[in-house]
């Protein structure tokens, strides 16, 4: 166990298991509150909400609500997110869709892990309307402490693509998926990034893409404001690609 002691004016000293180390207090840039492995139940996540009404030639309402949790005990890990959006232009609706999932980790170790998931994505406009994912796989977890955290987890994946036209494809994937997050000047902001490439076994489809990108402003210990760019791609698919952006600016609640 880490910790530091009073030693004389201006200065502490540092027990780490090591030989004790006395260093001058101007000299500590920064210090990190460490997480457990095993311990007590340690519950965190954030409520983004951004809506957008434009009066002109054309009336245009653009609506977009996520959210993500995560739960840790022990070795258990537990991880849910969902989003939203919906687009209307003069009452033409351009997008409505709608994703969630759920994964669940085992840690092995500190750092490895084996995680399983269940995605499901639906969408009202596109041609590819319907996704669903079972996964399994091991990951990494780099480092998770008070000032962000990151992962990379490989994963076999069991695939359904269904079609507004009806059709149906059925096919095995491996995928990469990250979660990457870091807090800066004194947590006032948070830089955050997830998603997921794939790469499909069959010829369905060439890759598949799932990402976002953004900041988050802290106004106060739990409302933030946040900007965030999202990519959703499928290519090389035999029946109907898909490539979307959305950039989204709101405020949020983050726990």
């Amino acid at each position: 166990a880490k910790s530091l002691k009073a030693s004389d004016d201006g200065k502490v000293t540092l027990q780490n298991g090591e030989a004790p180390k006395t260093v001058e207090l101007a000299s500590i840039q920064q210090i990190i509150k460490p997480k457990p492995v095993v311990g007590d139940l340690v519950w965190k996540g954030n409520v983004d909400a951004a809506v957008d009404f434009q009066r002109a030639d054309s009336d245009t309402d653009d609506y977009n609500l996520a959210f993500k949790t995560s739960a840790r005990s022990g070795r258990w890990r537990h991880t849910a997110d969902a989003e939203y959006n919906r687009e209307t232009t003069d009452e033409v609706v351009g997008t409505n869709n709608w994703n969630a999932e759920y994964a669940l980790d085992r840690f092995i170790t500190d750092k490895w892990y084996w995680q399983g998931r269940v995605n499901v994505k639906r969408d009202y406009v596109e041609d590819l309307s319907k996704q669903r994912t079972v996964g399994t796989g091991p990951g990494y977890q780099f480092w998770d402490d008070e000032l962000g955290a990151f992962s990379l987890g490989s994963l076999l994946n069991h695939s359904t693509y269904e079609y507004s036209d009806g059709d149906k494809s059925d096919f095995y994937a491996v995928g990469l998926k990250w979660s990457y997050n870091r807090f800066l000047i004194g947590k006032t902001f948070e830089f955050f990034t997830n998603g997921e490439v794939g790469k499909p076994l069959s010829g369905v489809a060439d890759y598949s893409l799932d990402s976002e990108v953004g900041v988050r402003y802290k106004v106060t210990q739990w409302a933030s404001l946040n900007l965030k760019y999202e990519k959703d791609m499928v290519t090389g698919s035999s029946n109907a690609d898909l490539n979307t952006s959305r950039y989204t600016a709101g405020i949020g609640v983050t726990w």
